[in-house]
Order: structure tokens, then C-alpha cells, then sequence
């Protein structure tokens, strides 16, 4: 706290045109503007100097904050700010020069509003050089101690030399995923920038910042900029920001399309007709359990200082772990449910990257807090503003803020586990069904699914993360019941997430037909499960190929068990993820020949590494892209780097020399000439070792390959389609944007021209054509490609059941007309639309 007496900063606590010899002579000369000003007692000074020695307090920017060990507070007797100018600089560090040095004395938290301050200065272009240049003592305070404007138009807010005006015509408002858009069209601009609403203004380059503004449909927005290219700034902006509008209002109106769904025709009722509550179906099938109800965890962080170096380490590893967690999210979500859903997740790691809770983070490490307190402080402080947004949408992120905020406070404690776990059975270990407020997303993928039945949440929507995890667990899940519903006195439920309707202590007549319509469910499942082990044949005796995605050898007993007939994807990706150096030729081989032990005679088709685009592997050092997606990714990298490619081909081929059936594909192949450098080298290694041939494939993702296909057949032994990249490309979506991500439906007819025509070039050559993509684990979509002359299907191995089931339930014929009529369509919807006019 501080008084009249003795200000955060004042003027008697600058010194402007300082010349300090070195760093420590900086450092004690700011320590003496807080010692004369009576804002400590002298031995601070040395526990300054003793800090310095320990970590660095150099920020960037040219600013450098010393301050007192944690342990020497007591000499601190008021908080406070000095600021020694430095007009030509002192060094810092090799190559570091600060000029503005910042000495901070602080028992409490009090300096933390002029730190953030000066964090918002240093980002700031020009800021800091005219703060380190002015001889006016009374500019460097102004300048900290200056405000954020608030929203009553009390303080104006100037706007850059060349602005413009935009009424705000998205009916949600600005949200996360075109303020994503916002961020990149503004980082891609030159120049400062400045978004205003009202008397608020934000860096549009940064996310959370323009969250916070709150802007809701119709308001007025102020485009600014600076700089020689400030109008041609402002005008692309502006253009960005307007060329979204059509298909905000395209989202809104399908989510209140989806926010009234019609009850099916079909909809279970109980026999004795009770009335029943309604939600919002988020995810289907129906269970009937015991209510256990689940409230808000408190989080309790205790501030257990230590060195600076020591919770900067803590909290960067945790960070770490916490991104890490979110991919394995990610990916599990992507192969489940698609691109859509799993960017809302990439959106959790950007919150792992937003400048301005890092900043904050460490600002409070460095002002002497433990990394688990100073966390959890930027966290609830972020959180609390968005929460404090007028905007429904916009607050309910301060639930995905606190969500990752848990994360990373569960990495810096080392705890595993469901934190859920205790307790969550009903009487006689029978199942239960979650009764909450809301779930994050790690308390639901964190839920026991041999226990948990079902979840029932008062708030959330139909896409809200609890939904969507809801639906990778196979959960039914019925959510945005009300509040109401908490306070409700009651033991058990029937969850019925089709319709999105919950009964409330069934009789038990009602409970006994939930059941029975359960049982019938099951039957279906079991029966596809039981047959699972059947080849995948149609009903005229056409045999496809069924295999399975797997990447390690503790996998493939499942997939077995699943009914795969071998694997048609290994990614060896996983090999270089997660540590720090890549994989010797020894470890590879151990790997790929252990999973050529486990599979027996049954084949596996290997790829070879596809790193680039959105699978980065930090320690192998490769140079940052603008564009990775159109770079140099797949065979591109290979080619250009040996060290990679020979360890891998080596330890393959000394694999396939000991037995087993293997084949390998190379990724991302879009010309002639790339396939016969790679066949080359291939049979350089062979040669070498005296190793058996393989087939040797490429994937077909580039549409130039699929459309050269007949060219290319003569040269590989097999073609296998990834759908997911090829849709990509075809469709110029990034299946990574939220904004884009569902439109990149592999299902588009354009796509599916392209398997056909990939197929029938294979045909004349006699080469088979397989698909690893997500679309082949959907039973519709298995279905349209072997229709369309596809041989070989390759998914998770859980939706090989279902799979086989359906093509055993149709002849080829039926399945060629499907194909001949989805090449006919012009929409993915009207081509979705054919499953249940020709396939009912």
C-alpha cells in the first residue's frame, strides 16, 4: 500500500541523463533514488546487487527491473518505482543494453499495475526510445502511472494518424475465432496498430486483448494506424474484418438452429408418461444411473518463493507439460470428431502463448513470488475480466482461461489422476450419472468412462467442450438444462441424449424400459462387435481390406482384437516428439521390428517421417516457415536432410531383412522426380545391406498427385489417400483455422473426384489404392470409397466394427450407384444427404 507521502513513483524517483559505468553502478544508483527518497533501508541496495547475481532482470526493450531478494523484504519500508534513464545505454548482458533501469522495492503486490504498465510501454513502438531520450522527468511518470481508460468515456482515447470506422455486424458479437483472424491479418501488417471501442483501446496483434473490449453486434469500432503504409493498413483490416461477416451470420443461425433441435419422431417415452426436463442434446445415447453432483473446486495455491531461475524453470516446464497434454487433446479430438472441434483446443494452446498472461506471469515471478501463486494470479486475473464482459459468449471464455490455468498448476504440483475420482460410484459400485454446473474440459476427459454413465450440465451448450469431449468418450451428455435443475432433490435419472431430455427419479416400470431400449442398442453394438473379426466383404462376395492407424507396438494387440487384417498407417512422427534428441538407427529398428513381431504375417504399411506444417519436432532445429503447410514438409524435408532419412531407411530395411510383411509410403509426394530420388535412395540402403524389396508407396495429399496418378502408378507399388491433407489442399481450407475448419469435409465432391481419378489411374496399372484418412473410419464414408474402387480402408481401430458391419449389409453394385450419385452431387451436404435416401 502507499500513502501521500511516498507515491508508487514521483518525480524524485527519476533521474534523467544518467551515465553509470556498468551494470552495477546502474544498479546502485537506482537502489540510492529509493534509499534518499525513504522507500528503503540501506542494506536493500546489496540484496539488490546479491538478486542480479543470481537471475537476470533484464526485460528487453532496453529495460532492466533490479530488485531485492525475497528474503530481504524487511528492508523494504514502502513500495515504490525508480527509474534511472540511461540515454546512451549501459550493458546489461553481452549484446543487451538497457537504458531505461527500473528499481523496484515492494513488500506487496502494489507495484504490479505500473509493472503491466511498462510491459504494455515496451510493446509499444517508439515508446520506450522517447521514455529513454526526454529530459522531463515528469513524462517517464506520466507515462507509468497513466490509467488503462475505462469504458465511460471519461478519458478519451486518441486513435493513430489514419483511421477508419466499422460497425460491428456479426450477431455474437467479436469472439474467439474471428478475433484469431483479426490477429494475423494485424500481424501481417507494418506499422502500429490500434482497435478502439469507445474510450477502450487494443493491440489488435493481440487476442485477449481485443476479447476484453467486449465489442457486441452493432457497435462502432475505430480502425487506426501509423506509419508510411498506415492506409493501406487500416483499408486491409478493415477488409478482413467485413469479409467475415457472411459466414458469422451463416454460424449463428445454424447454432440457433442446433439450440431448438426437433424432438425425433421416434423419441423414447417412459410407460408412465412422466414429464421430463429439457436440455440440449450434446451427445447421443441413453443411460440411467445414480445422481452424483459435482461442485466448483476451489483452488487454494499457497506462494512458495524461490529463485527467480528456479520458478521461471518450474513454470516453463509446466507450461510445457500443459502444451503437451493439450496436443494428445487435440489429436484424439481430430481423429474422433474433426478439424472444427479440435481447434477450439488450439485455442487452449493459444492461451499458453498469449503475451499478456506470460508477461504477467513472470512480472510476479520477478517481483519475488513462487511460479505457482504467480500463475494462478495472471490466470484469475485475465479470467476475472473476460467474465466481467457483457457478453454471454465472450465470459464464458474466463472457463477455458481457468481450465488452462489448471492445467498448468497441475504440472507444477506433479499431480496425476482424476482429480474426480473418489467417490464416483453409485450404491453397489453402480454406474453414475454427472450432475454439474459446468465441466471444463479436463474435468471431462478426466472422468473414469468404466464408471460415469452420462453428464448432465445446468450451463454449456451443444458445442461446448463438454460436449465434445462427451462425444470422443462415447458419453451421452445433455447440457444448458438451467440452474434449476442443482437444486432439484433427487438420486437417480434416465438420460436421454438424442433428444435431450432428463427424467428426474424414474419410476421403476420407467427405469426397466430405459433399459430394455438400452439393451437393444447394445445388441446392435455387440453384434458388430461380435462379427468384427469377419473380413470386410459385401454382401456379393467383394473383399476390401480392413487395417488400423497404429504407432507403437503396445497398440496393435488392441487393434488385432478389433478385427484389423493389419496396419495401414504407422506414423513414425512419434518416435521424434517428446524429447530432446531424434531417434538412432538401433532405436528405430527395435521399434519397427517389434511391431512387425506383433502383427505376425499381417501386413503394416510404415511412413516415413512427415514433420513440417503443423507437426513441429523443436530439437531438430528446423527453420521457422511463414507459410509451413505449402513448405518444405514431407519428402521435401527427407530429401534435403539425409541425416534423417538414411537412419530411418536403414533401420526399416535391416527390419524387413528378419521377416514380416512391410511396406513403406513416403508423405506429401507431388512430382515424378521426387519419386525416383526416393526409390533411388532406397536402393542404395537395400543394396547396402543385402535387404529384401518392399513395396514402396507414396500418399496421395497433393491434388497434382492425384490428378498425374495414372503417371506416377507406373513408378510405386500402391497409393494410399490421405484424405485429411488431400482436403485440404483441394479445398484451400487450413483444416488448423476455426474459422475455416468446417468447410474441410472430405466428403466435397471436388475430393471425390480426385480418389476417383486417383483410382482409376491406379487401375490401368494394376496398383492398389488405399485411404488412411479420417473419413475411412466413418461407415458412410467407408462406404462411398469402396464404391468408388477403394481396396484397402485404414482407421481407429474402435470404428472397425461398425465399419465392416456396414459394407457386410450392401452389395458393390449398391455401393456404385452411391459413388455414381455423390460425383453428381455439388454440395458435401447434398452428398451426406445420400445416406439416407440410398443407403436407408
Amino acid at each position: 500500500m502507499t500513502d501521500g507521502n511516498f507515491p508508487l513513483i514521483s518525480d524524485t524517483l527519476v533521474r534523467v541523463g544518467a551515465s553509470p559505468g556498468d551494470k552495477s553502478s546502474a544498479i546502485r544508483e537506482v537502489g540510492t533514488l529509493l534509499l534518499h527518497a525513504g522507500y528503503v533501508e540501506a542494506p536493500y541496495l546489496a540484496s539488490m546487487e546479491g538478486r542480479e547475481r543470481a537471475a537476470d532482470t533484464f526485460l528487453g526493450s532496453g529495460v532492466a527491473i533490479p530488485h531485492g531478494k525475497v528474503e530481504d523484504k524487511g528492508y523494504v519500508l514502502h513500495d515504490g518505482i525508480a527509474v534511472l534513464q540511461i540515454p546512451q545505454g549501459v550493458e546489461w548482458n553481452p549484446g543487451q543494453t538497457a537504458r531505461l533501469v527500473v528499481g523496484i522495492a515492494a513488500r506487496s503486490d502494489g507495484h504490479l499495475d505500473i509493472l503491466k504498465r511498462l510491459t504494455r510501454l515496451m510493446q509499444e513502438e517508439g515508446t520506450i526510445e522517447r521514455l529513454s531520450s526526454t529530459d522531463d522527468a515528469s513524462i517517464i511518470v506520466s507515462a507509468l502511472m497513466q490509467e488503462k481508460t475505462g469504458g465511460t468515456g471519461e478519458t478519451a482515447a486518441e486513435d493513430l494518424e489514419v483511421r477508419a470506422e466499422w460497425v460491428v455486424d456479426y450477431p455474437s458479437g467479436l469472439h474467439a475465432r474471428p478475433a484469431s483472424l483479426w490477429v494475423k491479418a494485424a500481424k501481417s501488417l507494418e506499422g502500429p496498430l490500434r482497435l478502439r471501442r469507445g474510450s477502450e483501446t487494443a493491440d489488435p496483434r493481440n487476442m485477449l486483448a481485443l476479447l476484453r473490449l467486449g465489442i457486441k453486434a452493432g457497435e462502432t469500432i475505430v480502425i487506426s494506424a501509423g506509419g508510411p503504409k498506415a492506409e493501406e493498413s487500416v483499408r486491409r483490416l478493415k477488409e478482413t474484418m467485413a469479409a467475415l461477416s457472411a459466414q458469422e451470420k451463416r454460424d449463428f443461425e445454424r447454432a440457433a438452429q442446433k439450440a431448438e433441435p426437433a424432438a425425433p419422431k421416434d423419441a423414447w417415452l417412459p410407460p408412465s408418461g412422466s414429464p421430463a426436463l429439457k436440455g440440449v442434446s450434446a451427445s447421443p445415447g441413453m443411460a440411467v444411473g445414480t445422481i452424483l453432483k459435482i461442485g466448483a473446486r476451489a483452488i487454494e495455491v499457497e506462494d512458495e518463493p524461490a529463485s527467480l531461475e528456479e520458478s521461471s524453470r518450474l513454470l516453463d516446464t509446466a507450461i510445457e507439460e500443459a502444451k503437451r497434454q493439450l496436443e494428445d487433446v487435440i489429436e484424439e479430438t481430430l481423429r474422433r470428431l474433426g478439424q472444427n472441434e479440435a481447434a477450439i483446443f488450439k485455442a487452449h494452446l493459444g492461451i499458453l502463448e498469449d503475451p499478456r498472461l506470460l508477461t504477467l506471469a513472470s512480472r510476479t515471478v520477478v517481483a519475488g513470488h513462487g511460479a505457482a501463486w504467480a500463475w494462478h494470479h495472471a490466470v484469475e486475473t485475465l479470467a476475472n475480466e473476460l467474465a466481467a464482459i457483457d457478453n454471454q459468449l465472450l465470459a464464458a471464455r474466463a472457463s477455458d482461461m481457468r481450465d488452462v490455468g489448471r492445467r498448468v498448476l497441475r504440472a507444477l504440483r506433479k499431480e496425476k489422476g482424476d482429480e474426480h475420482a473418489e467417490g464416483m460410484t453409485g450404491p453397489d459400485g453402480s454406474p453414475i450419472i454427472v450432475l454439474a454446473e459446468d465441466l471444463s474440459p479436463s474435468d471431462t476427459a478426466g472422468l473414469d468412462r468404466e464408471r460415469v454413465t452420462a453428464l448432465v450440465t445446468a450451463l454449456g451448450g451443444p458445442t461446448s467442450h463438454t460436449a465434445i469431449i462427451a462425444r470422443t468418450l462415447g458419453l451421452p451428455a445433455i447440457v444448458a438444462l438451467g440452474r434449476d435443475i442443482l437444486n432439484r432433490q433427487a438420486s437417480t435419472a434416465i438420460v436421454d441424449g438424442d433428444s435431450g431430455r432428463v427424467w428426474l427419479d424414474p419410476t421403476e416400470e420407467d427405469l426397466q424400459a430405459a433399459r430394455d431400449r438400452m439393451h437393444a442398442l447394445r445388441e446392435k453394438e455387440d453384434a458388430e462387435r461380435a462379427a468384427r473379426l469377419e473380413p470386410g466383404r459385401t454382401t456379393d462376395g467383394h473383399a476390401v481390406t480392413i487395417a488400423a492407424n497404429v504407432n507403437r507396438p503396445d497398440q496393435v494387440a488392441e487393434a488385432l482384437d478389433m478385427g484389423c487384417e493389419g496396419i495401414g498407417l504407422m506414423r513414425t512422427e512419434f518416435l521424434f516428439l517428446d524429447r530432446d534428441t531424434a531417434p538412432d538407427e538401433e532405436e528405430q529398428y527395435g521399434t519397427y521390428r517389434a511391431m512387425l513381431d506383433a502383427l505376425g504375417d499381417k501386413p503394416i504399411i510404415v511412413r516415413a517421417l512427415d514433420i513440417g506444417g503443423d507437426k513441429r519436432v523443436p530439437h531438430l532445429n528446423l527453420p521457422h516457415e511463414e507459410n509451413p503447410f505449402l513448405g518444405v514438409r514431407g519428402i521435401r524435408l527427407l530429401l534435403r536432410h539425409p541425416e534423417l532419412l538414411q537412419p530411418q531407411l536403414r533401420a526399416l530395411y535391416r527390419a524387413a531383412k528378419k521377416g514380416g510383411n512391410l511396406s513403406v509410403m513416403f508423405p506429401m509426394v507431388g512430382t515424378l522426380d521426387e519419386i525416383r530420388r526416393f526409390r533411388t535412395v532406397c536402393e542404395e540402403v537395400r543394396g547396402s545391406l543385402d535387404a529384401p524389396s518392399i513395396p514402396l508407396g507414396i500418399m496421395i495429399e497433393v491434388p497434382a498427385a492425384a490428378l498425374l496418378a495414372e503417371e506416377y502408378a507406373p513408378e510405386v507399388d500402391f497409393f494410399s489417400i490421405g484424405t485429411n491433407d488431400l482436403t485440404q489442399y483441394t479445398l484451400a481450407v487450413d483444416r488448423q483455422n476455426p474459422e475455416l475448419a468446417v468447410s474441410a469435409d472430405a466428403l466435397h465432391p471436388a475430393v471425390l473426384r480426385l480418389v476417383k481419378r486417383t483410382v482409376d489411374g491406379a487401375d490401368k496399372h494394376g496398383r492398389w489404392v488405399g485411404i488412411c484418412g479420417g473419413i475411412a473410419g466413418d461407415p458412410f464414408g467407408a462406404s462411398l470409397l469402396v464404391g468408388l474402387g477403394v481396396t484397402e480402408l485404414s482407421m481407429t481401430p474402435r470404428d472397425i466394427p461398425a465399419v465392416k458391419a456396414r459394407l457386410r449389409a450392401n452389395s458393390l453394385d449398391k455401393l456404385r450407384e452411391l459413388a455414381g450419385q455423390a460425383l453428381a452431387q455439388s454440395t458435401a451436404e447434398a452428398v451426406r444427404a445420400l445416406e439416407r435416401e440410398v443407403l436407408s
